[in-house]
């Protein structure tokens, strides 16, 4: 991994040349904007950047340094689908299917597919440096596989058949693809294991212990699973919106509308060739009979006729191949989804068990506090009692030396039976469990 990284990482390039070159027919005249880097927001307008490119015949890497114009006159990209994968931008993940590339735009992994290559943004990420290595573990291992020499004997075959696909090979764009979406996957499902493994142990703890650190970590929690989980529901929203549209998965064949630009082409080759040959040659006098130019003409209908009728069954059986490969891992970004909602829901619980406890304790308090509401009505009774006999009025009552103790008992025994109906009073309304 280590030599992958050196021999993947961009060397840097003098640029005193450029700014000098770039200064000079510049350098009598006034700046238009003081203070103002114009060459470094020229250098960022062109948008250089540094790409691996990994050859799809021989599976050999390499790091290149091109613009953005390049790039989009390479793989006949607009400018709108070059900006899902600048680094710079925080775009959801998406996956488009142009004429002659794929954009892929799925977490770390940022890459323009096309049937001869993949351009790949040049990164340190771990799992940018694995795809890179899996793709190319994979193109060697086909080339130098047997599969390939039965494929070659199935081509050689068809060319009598009329059958030119074997049903167990994948073109490049798919097997690009593939690992592309192996990767994402991946670091999605490690996502998700890790922050399942840091939730159950910390919820079980908050569940035992309500502190203000524990409900912090829960909350912070809670905002990395919201993320994820938006992230995951995006991938999984782009794949099945492949898998629901024939016509998008149908423009990743890349390879199938090479070859048949390619036979197009040389078609137009061959009839531009005999053009001239039959320009050159001597104009017969005797004129072709009427049934041969009758006999060509259906000739060549019922051929075009089978072209087109074999063309629909190979583009069925690649959307086919293409939609098998997205469902496998529609399955597997699925499964991490139902993982994440599962986690949701026993924070869910977590929190409304939580809250049914604070609400008992609550519950606890206020009939605490009713309880020492009645005492203290109660005891206020000894006092309006005392209030009446401190009066400053004679009383035959006072000269009794027995007074005292029977109006204390008499006061006493009252506010017990004041307090006890109150009891009985919250008992029958259901305010306090006894």
């Amino acid at each position: 991994m280590e030599d992958l990284k050196d021999h993947l990482l961009p060397k840097p390039t003098p640029q005193s040349n450029l700014g000098e070159a770039s200064s000079r027919p510049f350098a009598s005249l006034r700046q238009p904007f003081q203070g103002v880097d114009v060459l470094g927001l020229k250098k960022r307008g062109q948008g250089v950047r540094s790409w691996i490119r990994v050859d799809a015949s021989s599976g050999d890497s390499q790091v290149i340094e091109v613009d953005k114009f390049t790039i989009m006159r390479r793989c006949d990209l607009p400018a709108r689908d070059l900006r899902l994968l600048d680094p710079l931008f925080v775009y959801p993940s998406t996956i488009l299917g142009r004429e002659k590339a794929i954009v892929v735009n799925l977490e770390q992994i940022r890459c323009i597919i096309t049937a001869d290559e993949v351009l790949l943004l040049n990164s340190l990420d771990s799992y940018v440096l694995q795809y890179v290595v899996e793709l190319q573990r994979r193109l060697k291992e086909f080339w130098n596989s047997e599969e390939l020499k039965r494929l070659r004997e199935c081509n050689a075959f068809s060319d009598l058949s009329g059958n030119n696909s074997s049903s167990d090979y994948l073109p490049f764009e798919f097997k690009a693809l593939e690992i592309a979406l192996e990767a994402a996957c991946t670091f999605l499902e490690t996502q998700a294991a890790e922050l399942e493994t840091e939730a159950y142990p910390l919820l079980d703890e908050l569940t035992s212990t309500i502190s203000t650190l524990n409900l912090e970590r829960v909350r912070r929690l809670k905002s990395r699973l919201v993320a994820l989980t938006r992230r995951v529901q995006k991938v999984r929203d782009e794949v099945e919106q492949l898998m629901d549209d024939d016509g998008d998965m149908a423009e990743m064949y890349l390879t199938e509308k090479k070859k048949r630009m390619e036979s197009i082409y040389y078609g137009e080759q061959s009839m531009i060739g005999e053009g001239v040959q039959s320009f050159s040659a001597p104009v017969s006098p005797v004129s072709s009979p009427p049934d041969y130019r009758k006999l060509e003409k259906s000739f060549s209908f019922a051929k075009s006729r089978h072209e087109s009728m074999r063309s629909s069954e190979n583009g069925k059986q690649h959307i086919e191949e293409m939609e098998m490969l997205l469902e496998a891992y529609f399955v597997v970004i699925d499964s991490t989804l139902n993982k994440l909602t599962s986690l949701k829901e026993y924070i869910d619980d977590t929190e409304d068990f939580i809250n049914i406890q604070l609400d008992n304790v609550r519950n606890q308090l206020i009939q605490f506090e009713l309880l020492l509401t009645t005492a203290t009505f109660v005891v206020a009774i000894f006092g309006v009692v005392a209030g009446i006999f401190g009066m400053n009025f004679p009383i035959g009552l006072f000269n009794s030396s027995s007074a005292f103790n029977w109006v204390l008992l008499i006061t006493g025994v009252a506010g017990l039976l004041i307090f006890f109906s109150f009891l009985w009073f919250f008992k029958s309304r259901r305010v306090m469990p006894f």
